[in-house]
C-alpha cells in the first residue's frame, strides 16, 4: 500500500512512516469534536528538526516514557488528535517514537522549495524544514487533504475520501499518477518508468 509515496521518499522505513500516513488520514477524516483541523507532523532527523524549530508552549509529550510515544500505541493516537488541535507540529523520529509537539519551526533559511500557490503557511512550513532537512513534512489541511514533502517539493496528495476528488483539490502540478486505495486516492508526480495516468 501507498507504493508511489514510498518511491518518493526511498530514504526511509516504510514500516515506520506508514502508521504516521494513517494516522494523518485518519485525523484528516475524522477532524475533531465535529469540526475540520489541520496539523503538521515531521518525520525523521528529529535532531536537525529541534535545531531549527523552538517550543510554542511546553512540551506535553516531554517526560513519558519512549515506548508511551510511540506511534503504534494506540493511547498515543487519541492523545496525538487531540494535541493536534494546538498550534505548531510535531517531531516524530524515524523509528516512529514521538519526540516533541507544539513546536514552531524556523523554515526561512530555506532556499529551495517548491510549493503551488493557494497553500498556506503550515505547507510552507513543511516544505521548507523537508528542504533544510532530511525530514520528510505530513501536512493535514483543514480542507483534509493530506499532503508530504521531501527535499522541499511536494511528493503526495492523499485526498482522503474519493468525493472529494476534484481537479480543484488536486495541488500537484506536471506529470502526475493517481492510485486509488480503497476509498481515496494518492496523488504523486509521475515518475520516468510509470504509464500515464488516468487524471491527466
Amino acid at each position: 500500500m501507498f507504493e508511489n509515496i514510498l518511491c518518493q521518499i526511498p530514504d526511509y522505513d516504510a514500516d515506520a512512516i506508514l502508521p504516521l500516513i494513517e494516522l494523518a488520514i485518519e485525523i484528516a477524516r475524522e477532524g475533531r469534536e465535529g469540526r475540520r483541523i489541520g496539523t503538521l507532523f515531521t518525520f525523521g532527523d528529529e535532531d536537525a528538526v529541534l535545531a531549527a524549530s523552538r517550543p510554542l508552549i511546553l512540551d506535553p509529550l516531554a517526560g513519558h516514557a519512549e515506548q508511551l510515544r510511540h506511534m503504534t500505541d494506540p493511547n498515543l493516537r487519541g492523545t496525538i488528535k487531540e494535541l493536534a488541535q494546538l498550534d505548531g507540529a510535531f517531531v516524530v523520529n524515524s523509528s516512529g517514537v514521538f519526540v516533541a509537539a507544539c513546536r514552531y519551526l524556523n523554515s526561512t533559511g530555506a532556499t529551495h522549495v517548491e510549493l503551488p500557490l493557494g497553500l498556506g503557511s503550515r505547507h510552507l512550513a513543511a516544505a521548507g524544514i523537508s528542504a533544510m532537512t532530511k525530514a520528510v513534512g505530513v501536512v493535514v489541511s483543514e480542507s483534509s487533504v493530506v499532503r508530504m514533502f521531501c527535499h522541499g517539493s511536494m511528493v503526495a496528495e492523499i485526498i482522503p475520501e474519493l468525493w472529494l476528488l476534484s481537479r480543484s483539490s488536486v495541488q500537484m502540478r506536471g506529470a502526475v499518477s493517481e492510485e486509488r486505495i480503497r476509498d481515496l486516492a494518492v496523488i504523486t508526480p509521475r515518475l520516468p518508468f510509470q504509464r500515464k495516468s488516468a487524471t491527466e
